[in-house]
């Protein structure tokens, strides 16, 4: 680990990030150079006194997932990205399948604090969602393993279902099959897809029944339908910016203006994120 280069390089990029880039205001008296140390910490998800420590040359070694909440924070490349990850000793992850999100993307997500918005990779694992979002769906960055993936919850839990209405549940299982089997044929054997799909060959019957039928390019579930426990039901669009070169999408949900969907829409800032299992 090279604290110094460390120190120098997390300083630099922050002092390089404006807060419009990341949807912050930026005030009549603001003097700093770029972001504020307790900002880039907060976007990072951190203390700032740990943040502090490592640009004055001071701090821990950071671990990989540090590293990589820190490289989506300050909005780095993925040059910069894998640049972070060796100056502090550690090996870069790999590129393809990689959970860093682009800077382009982080800066849209910045602009979509009053819209439920999130980024997935090709297997439904959530990798960022606006407050928004998280009322609406509930904290879908929160699993680890198997269960990153949507589609692995929506066919081994069935607290995962609860957000759509029952009747509409064969639809999103037919498109979850689909595009499982879509992201297998372009990641091939000994790949992510294929431990998913071995596992829940084994553990479900639905998925199985789903899978056997071989379909690609199902439908998208559109509109969706939403159930939400205090709210009910909401019908949104979902709208799917694709970046090829992350293998990701942002989702980004909206109601028909002047609709019930709209007005409760509104309702969702003041019930905070979903409960886990509602």
């Amino acid at each position: 680990m090279d604290r110094a280069q460390l120190a120098d390089f997390l300083r630099t990029r922050r002092e390089a990030l404006q807060p419009e880039d990341v949807g912050l205001p930026r005030g009549p008296r603001r003097r700093t150079r770029g972001l504020r140390r307790e900002e880039a910490a907060a976007l990072s998800g951190m203390s700032a006194d740990y943040y502090s420590r490592l640009e004055q040359r001071r701090g821990p070694q950071p671990s990989p997932p540090m590293l990589a909440a820190i490289a989506r924070g300050l909005h780095l490349s993925l040059a910069e990205r894998d640049h972070l990850f060796r100056i502090a000793g550690h090996q870069p992850p790999p590129r393809t399948g990689s959970d860093h999100i682009s800077p382009g993307l982080m800066r849209i997500l910045g602009r979509l604090d009053d819209t439920p918005a999130q980024v997935i990779t090709e297997l439904a694992e959530t990798l960022w969602q606006t407050p928004l979002a998280a009322a609406l769906l509930g904290d879908e960055t929160r699993f680890t393993g198997l269960d990153r993936s949507r589609i692995h919850r929506w066919f081994t839990d069935p607290a995962a279902r609860l957000v759509h209405p029952e009747e509409d549940h064969p639809r999103h299982s037919r498109f979850f099959a689909a595009e499982l089997r879509a992201a297998y044929s372009r990641q091939g054997k000994g790949s992510r897809a294929e431990a998913l799909v071995e596992h829940l060959l084994a553990s479900s019957g639905d998925f199985l029944r789903w899978w056997s039928a071989h379909e690609v390019g199902a439908p998208r579930v559109e509109p969706k339908r939403f159930l939400h426990p205090d709210l009910g039901v909401l019908q949104l669009h979902c709208q799917v910016l694709l970046d090829p070169d992350q293998a990701q999408a942002l989702l980004v949900y909206t109601a028909t203006p002047g609709s019930e969907s709209d007005e409760k829409l509104r309702l969702l800032p003041a019930l905070g994120a979903r409960p886990v299992g509602s």
